[in-house]
């Protein structure tokens, strides 16, 4: 079977799971698995990676892993930088999870895999330039160019959920105040949602009897449902993060022009009810608006599978380029060899046909008693 046709399996690791599962070439998902996401000691996440990937194995033949971080992520796709909801700090995840498994290994930001798979297989398909947005307990983001990640010079680009837009705002994890995401993520809409309800006010009832009473048992997804069946309170809490959503958008068309924004994560799980503000938002935030081609923004297609969808994706990818620059190696050396081989060749005969000449035996092969004159050689 050929490399492209073969399955991977994709892992995806966030603040709280990992999920794995094993996908074939057109992005489907063939088998799955979850595990907690054990944040505290980096050793204890490999053990869970290296046990979803074995209880996959025994069910299927993969040929490659990929693994979506929720974090920075170097250049060469090899270590985690930093992670805000885990604990690697320049932790050489690659080479560590290869050595357990004995597979190659693929390490991408999980923004990055999601937007790929939205590119290949989703929202983005057909599209030159696409930003992809990713709204869940923070904001993660991807660029694509003409097929290509767009990662940056140190692997780092497309943090865009850490771009300041409120100076001296709401502290944020990444140690700043005012990001993006504390006003536009599932983080932003819980903390809006909370605080409403704490303050007391008679326009809440209806997130207190969701929450049985109790506000800190207020979520997001609470919220977007609630909004669903037309609490009017729920819908202007999504409308706000809408609001910040569109204007962190312009942002980003300000600096990168792309055709299309994807918008993915468990918040746009809202539909409308998110984008519809956003685009409004948008529109009256965009530089230079009324005189320029204004971007699509569409909902991601693959939901929370795209980063699992991606990373298998990259992964065989990488599987790929990785058979063909072995086979062109050996092709090569072969070749090499081949010519090193003629080359002594036409030497030893050209040593020959000189020792004819001159009465001389200039064979290099000869036993060392034909260099002494031995009579017997």
């Amino acid at each position: 079977m050929a490399l492209t046709q073969a399955l991977t399996i994709g892992i995806d690791i966030g603040g709280t799971k990992v999920a794995a599962g094993v996908v074939d070439p057109e992005g489907n998902i063939l088998d799955r698995l979850r595990r907690d996401t054990p944040t505290k000691d980096p050793k204890e996440t490999e053990d869970a990676i290296a046990d979803i990937v074995h209880d996959l194995e025994s069910r299927h033949d993969v040929i490659a892993v990929g693994i979506g971080a929720a974090g920075f992520v170097d250049g060469t796709r090899s270590s985690v930088l930093f992670a805000p909801h885990l604990a690697w700090r320049h932790e050489p995840l690659r080479d560590a999870v290869e050595r357990r498994l004995g597979l190659p290994v693929v390490v991408e930001n999980d923004a990055n895999a999601a937007a790929w798979s939205e590119w290949r297989f989703g929202g983005g398909q057909g599209e030159s330039h696409l930003v992809c947005v990713t709204l869940g307990t923070g904001i993660g983001g991807a660029i694509l160019n003409d097929g290509a990640l767009q990662r940056g010079k140190f692997g780092i680009a497309g943090e865009f959920g850490h771009m300041q837009v409120v100076p001296g705002g709401h502290r944020c994890e990444c140690g700043n105040r005012g990001c993006w995401e504390q006003y536009a993520s599932g983080n932003a809409l819980t903390r809006e949602a909370r605080e409403l309800a704490l303050s007391g006010s008679p326009v809440a009832h209806n997130l207190l009897r969701a929450a049985n009473g109790d506000p800190r048992l207020i979520n997001g997804p609470m919220v977007t449902e609630l909004a669903k069946d037309g609490d009017p309170v729920a819908v202007e809490l999504l409308e706000d993060v809408g609001r910040w959503l569109g204007i962190g958008l312009a942002n980003l068309a300000a600096a990168l022009d792309p055709g299309t924004f994807v918008i993915g994560g468990g918040v746009s799980d809202a539909g409308e009810l998110l984008l519809s503000p956003a685009r409004e938002a948008f529109k009256r935030t965009l530089t230079g608006r009324g005189f320029r081609p204004e971007a699509r923004i569409v909902r991601a297609v693959l939901g929370p599978e795209a980063g699992m969808v991606g990373a298998a994706d990259l992964a065989r990818e990488e599987a790929t380029w990785l058979r063909r620059v072995r086979v062109k190696t050996t092709a090569v050396t072969a070749k090499t060899a081949a010519a090193r081989g003629r080359s002594t060749r036409l030497e030893r005969a050209a040593r020959k046909s000189a020792g004819r000449r001159t009465g001389m035996r200039t064979d290099p092969d000869l036993h060392h008693a034909d260099l002494n004159g031995d009579p017997d050689a």
